[in-house]
């Protein structure tokens, strides 16, 4: 059972892939799609992204005073939001928002027959309905991510310097010791394809809703577990591919 729905899985977003490059393009849906991931998202994201940058700015201050290389505070806390903390935390709210959001709708459809009256009509859901959303997912999702990195960096900032009493110097001056802008190109990578790994989990799940509303909740559910479960396999993959062939 588990390996057909993978399955199922992997065969829609083939065919969701083959949709993106036929014309014409909804320009329109992906923008207002885009717009309405950023409302329900943008803010909830900036505000998680505070508590992530003062709790690993603390963690880090803690273990790095230990050691007697304060001095290295803010390259780890760099390391930690921008390489980690910021494609999950916004992976994670774009599955909690936008995917329960997608998968709503594309369920309820799905129920009121919406979905099989366009393949009456020759209309290809996943070109007019799905691949708008799964490319405003993915769009979205690196600026969200640059949302976060500067957002947790200036709570770790501010929670070291004020409440531990670090150095601003020696904080800022840190960053360029063990990060690199390759980091940043990874994370921003990593955000791309959470972003649309998780348009394509809820659109998957909407469109196979079944028995009602009932279905439609289960499904939203579902998506939010399902995508959180895949980001994190993914964010490890990516991490330790990028480990071996970077930073080795």
């Amino acid at each position: 059972m588990v390996i057909a729905e993978i399955g199922r899985f992997v065969a829609m977003s083939l065919d969701t892939a083959r949709a993106a490059g036929r014309r014409p393009f909804q320009v329109r849906e992906l923008v207002r799609q885009a717009w309405f991931i950023v409302s329900v998202s943008a803010l909830p994201t900036a505000l998680v992204a505070i508590p992530f940058g003062a709790v690993l700015a603390m963690q880090t201050g803690n273990l790095i005073r230990q050691f007697g290389a304060q001095s290295f505070t803010g390259a780890t806390a760099v390391l930690g939001i921008v390489r980690e903390a910021g494609p999950v935390v916004t992976a994670l709210m774009i599955a909690g928002a936008a995917g329960s959001a997608i998968c709503a709708d594309l369920g309820a459809r799905r129920i009121r027959d919406e979905i099989d009256a366009m393949e009456v009509l020759a209309i290809d859901p996943l070109h007019r309905l799905v691949v708008p959303r799964v490319a405003a997912c993915a769009l979205v999702a690196p600026l969200l991510n640059g949302l976060v990195t500067t957002v947790g960096l200036i709570a770790g900032y501010l929670f070291n310097v004020v409440a531990q009493g670090g150095s601003p110097g020696a904080y800022l001056q840190s960053f360029n010791a063990l990060a690199e802008v390759s980091d940043l190109w990874v994370s921003e990578g990593k955000a791309l394809v959470f972003g649309a790994t998780t348009g394509l989990i809820a659109a998957y799940k909407g469109l196979s809703a079944a028995g009602g509303p009932k279905g439609v909740g289960e499904a939203v559910n579902q998506t939010v577990v399902f995508a959180a479960m895949v980001l994190f396999a993914e964010n490890f993959l990516i991490s330790a591919v990028y480990n071996e062939l970077v930073l080795s």
